[in-house]
């Protein structure tokens, strides 16, 4: 009988305990914080297309474009480990009116720019030497931990001043937060894109692009609870 009326009076306790809990008054707001910073990088995606009608002899002529476009930039000097090759295709084209069989191969190389003051270098030396294609340019920034931290920071005075401004006219004030949660997706910042046309090999000589890279924009969003005073 002891052994039954204890468990009833921890039961009891337990109960009037999350009521207790949930009786505490609190508010829960959304926060979001934004950097904004100019690119200091770049990711460049280039491609070398070549086409004929002998497989080996198209491969062949897309290997040797490629290592010329590999020897500039190793020429510029950057670091082996902010280039590599992306991708690499063979493929056969039919020609369902006149019956043949054309081969078109690609590879494409990513390169990583650190010093944007060699862009316009490097897009020059890389049409120069066989990349017929600019797949796309992404302008980045090295210091993406910090810009990142920066934004946390700002989605949670952003949350609180949001708090602060709904109970200010119930005579309350905002306490402790009790819960936070990160809804930035992993804070990756919205890249900026400088897509370029295609060119051929006949557009080499055409006026090089400007470069303009704009502003990155590093976004955090924070859920937020605080209890109320």
């Amino acid at each position: 009988m002891k052994k039954a009326l204890v468990v009833l009076s921890m039961m009891f306790m337990t109960m009037s305990y999350a009521q207790e809990i949930k009786q505490v008054p609190q508010i829960s707001v959304v926060g979001e914080g934004k950097v904004k910073v100019v690119p200091d990088q770049a990711t460049i995606s280039a491609t070398v297309e070549t086409k004929g009608n002998n497989a080996k002899d198209v491969k062949k002529e897309n290997d040797q474009q490629m290592e010329a476009v590999l020897r500039i930039i190793k020429k510029m000097n950057l670091a082996p480990a902010d280039y590599r090759t992306q991708r690499v295709s063979l493929n056969p084209i039919y020609d369902y009116e006149k019956k043949k069989t054309s081969y078109n191969a690609t590879q494409t190389v990513e390169i990583i720019l650190r010093d944007l003051s060699k862009y316009d270098e490097l897009m020059e030396g890389l049409v120069n030497q066989g990349i017929n294609r600019i797949d796309n340019v992404v302008f980045q920034s090295s210091k993406l931990a910090q810009y990142q931290s920066e934004a946390r920071k700002l989605a949670m005075k952003d949350a609180k001043l949001k708090a602060e401004d709904f109970v200010s006219v119930l005579g309350q004030k905002v306490g402790k937060a009790i819960t936070i949660s990160d809804n930035s997706q992993n804070s990756q910042p919205q890249p900026v894109y400088a897509r370029m046309k295609t060119m051929s090999m006949d557009e080499s000589a055409a006026p090089r692009e400007t470069l303009a890279a704009g502003e990155i924009t590093i976004t955090a969003n924070v859920s937020v609870s605080f209890i109320l005073e």
